[in-house]
């Protein structure tokens, strides 16, 4: 009996310290969808080029390179991304463990032509919530 029940702790055991963090979790689930998705269309003239994530502040981060039409600051300007960013955050259920917890979700949109920066957008807890 005793050794029935060291048996069953010692697994207990060795289960509880294979289980990672939220944080290795992230990290891992960040490089692994970049490493079999990306890069990848998503959208007319908009191609996801990453996922990542930054341990020190807790963000997802999303790469995405804009073409044709919508390589335009103009563009962008005038269709407001960032309320509809937002709205996406706000109702994934997919982030839902890590709204959760705090994460933040960064949003950047770079121009296929000349890599510039276009669009840079942050939402933090107190945004998506």
């Amino acid at each position: 009996m005793k050794r029935k029940i060291y048996t069953i702790l010692m697994i207990t055991a060795l289960l509880a310290g294979c289980q990672e963090t939220l944080e290795e979790r992230a990290d891992r689930e960040s490089r692994d969808y970049t490493g079999k998705h990306c890069p990848a269309p998503v959208a007319y003239e908009v191609t996801m080029d990453s996922m990542t994530f930054d341990k020190a502040s807790h963000t997802f981060g999303y790469h995405y390179s804009l073409s044709g039409t919508l390589d335009d600051t103009t563009y962008l300007n005038r269709n407001n991304p960032r309320e509809m960013l937002l709205e996406q955050v706000k109702n994934s259920t997919n982030l839902k463990i890590y709204k959760d917890a705090g994460y933040g979700f960064r949003y950047v949109y770079h121009s296929s032509k000349n890599k510039a920066t276009l669009f840079d957008v942050t939402f933090m807890q107190k945004d998506y919530q």
